[in-house]
């Protein structure tokens, strides 16, 4: 049974009436699409009520953007927070977000998130075996507390490792990978999702009947035309995410009615080390480096987010900057996963003088010279240098270190809208029935701007969302079961 209203959108969905013959090839409780941080959440959280998950995945692994970042996340409120006495609460935390983003998150639903967060980080620890360190040797731009939560090698590849290894205790918690959803299934009648079109490697097209669906397959980075469309300004510039992030799920849920919220903002970074490809950690920049151009100038302060850096970057001659630091530094950064791919990459560099530094990356000496003393004259506690910055509270000492870097695009951050359960909402606030969305496929907390990322909030989303939609799917199976 088709519907010719959304008969343009037959290879999106599959519509079908709910008390059809469909043969279908497996009939699940919650089934969910994604198996990165929000998808592996999702899928414990709700095996966790009872409920039968089926996690599928397309790509050959799991993790998505979760496996290439620091696996860090804010959060207030933690146990782990608590017990390092930092005086901080979701309000004050929501009150960060929104001065990042200029108040265009929507208030109430930034508090929510922040008030979850220091249950989904003891969660984590209690219930699944997953301890997060809180990160305090410096703040993150934007972050008025130390709030940000780690794995201890801050890699998001070992977070990724530890959910699935979780997964595995439960016995009515499945995963496939190599399995593409071609198509959501959905009643024309009222929109309400019934299950996908399951493209599994050696097995072909199976037909998964399931109560409630959870899109957990991150944004549209992966994606040129969507790109293209709603965030221009990074169509060519360097994409370092998971080749995986191409938007589908935001085009399924736009196709069942959904709304679209924030689509032209994404998080950037300005720091990836070039040519090598790999993340310079950011805490380079928060613990006292800074960058300087080709023509060894200054262009810009340095912490004010590393998100909309990437356009400060990106706007320099050959669309470069050099990262410059000391060895203080160095040995603060020595043990992130990320650091050490640079360093086995060649990208970081060792100098005696500022002379040495300006030859090898082919900077002006004299300039390089004259920007590097004026830093060092600003440096000190409470100072105010040249580019406004005050957060560098000593002056670097040689050996020095360079790396060449450059502006890139992270992830999405516009997607679906959703409630408080993680249901996906119609523009007239009405939920897709059986529908969720988080991760990058769910609006973020960014507002409708690059400069409205702040640190952490890609994760947050990811997990937060992971754990409300699968708990209140879960919730509600269980109690139609009944």
């Amino acid at each position: 049974m088709t519907s010719l209203l959304n008969k343009k959108n037959n290879d999106l969905i599959k519509w079908t009436d709910k008390n059809d013959s469909t043969n279908w090839d497996v009939e699940i409780d919650v089934l969910i699409v994604g198996c990165g941080g929000c998808g592996l959440v999702a899928g414990l959280a709700a095996a966790q009520k009872g409920a039968q998950v089926f996690i599928v995945e397309k790509q050959k692994t799991g993790g998505g953007n979760t496996s290439l970042g620091q696996g860090m996340f804010p959060a207030a409120g933690s146990k782990v927070q608590k017990d390092a006495g930092i005086d901080d609460s979701p309000e004050q935390m929501a009150m960060d977000i929104q001065a990042k983003n200029l108040g265009e998150s929507d208030p109430d639903m930034t508090l929510h998130f922040a008030r979850e967060t220091g249950r989904l980080v003891d969660w984590l620890d209690q219930s699944e075996e997953i301890h997060l360190d809180l990160v305090t040797n410096f703040l993150y731009p934007g972050h008025s507390r130390h709030r940000i939560h780690a794995p201890k090698t801050t890699d998001g590849s070992r977070l990724v490792h530890q959910l699935t290894q979780a997964a595995t205790r439960y016995d009515n918690l499945f995963i496939a990978y190599g399995a593409s959803v071609r198509r959501l299934i959905a009643d024309p009648l009222n929109n309400t999702v019934l299950g996908a079109e399951i493209d599994i490697q050696g097995t072909g097209i199976n037909l998964a009947r399931a109560t409630k669906t959870i899109l957990a397959c991150n944004g549209f980075a992966g994606n040129k035309k969507m790109v293209d469309q709603y965030i221009p300004e990074m169509s060519d510039a360097l994409y370092f995410g998971s080749e995986g992030n191409t938007g589908e799920g935001i085009l399924w849920g736009e196709a069942l009615g959904g709304e679209l919220v924030n689509m032209q903002a994404y998080q950037g970074h300005g720091s990836v080390a070039h040519p090598h490809g790999t993340l310079l950690t950011w805490a380079v920049i928060s613990l006292g480096g800074y960058q300087v151009n080709r023509q060894g100038k200054r262009f810009v302060n340095e912490n004010q987010g590393y998100s909309e850096h990437a356009l400060d970057v990106l706007a320099q001659d050959g669309e470069v900057a050099i990262e410059i630091f000391d060895q203080r530094i160095f040995d603060e950064v020595q043990t992130y996963e990320d650091f050490q791919k640079c360093i086995k990459m060649g990208a970081v560099k060792s100098f005696s003088t500022m002379e040495e530094l300006a030859a090898i990356f082919r900077i002006d000496p004299l300039e390089l010279v004259k920007t590097h003393n004026a830093f060092q004259a600003g440096a000190g506690e409470g100072k105010k240098d040249s580019m406004g910055r005050r957060d560098v509270l000593q002056p670097l000492s040689p050996p020095y270190y360079g790396v060449q870097v450059t502006g890139a695009l992270f992830h999405t951050q516009g997607g679906l809208n959703v409630d408080k359960k993680g249901q996906v909402l119609t523009p007239s606030g009405i939920p897709v029935p059986n529908l969720y969305a988080g991760g990058g496929t769910a609006v973020g907390l960014s507002g409708n701007r690059i400069s409205g990322y702040l640190s952490g909030n890609g994760l947050l989303s990811a997990l937060t969302f992971g754990l409300l939609a699968g708990e209140n799917a879960a919730k509600s199976v269980m109690e139609k079961n009944k």
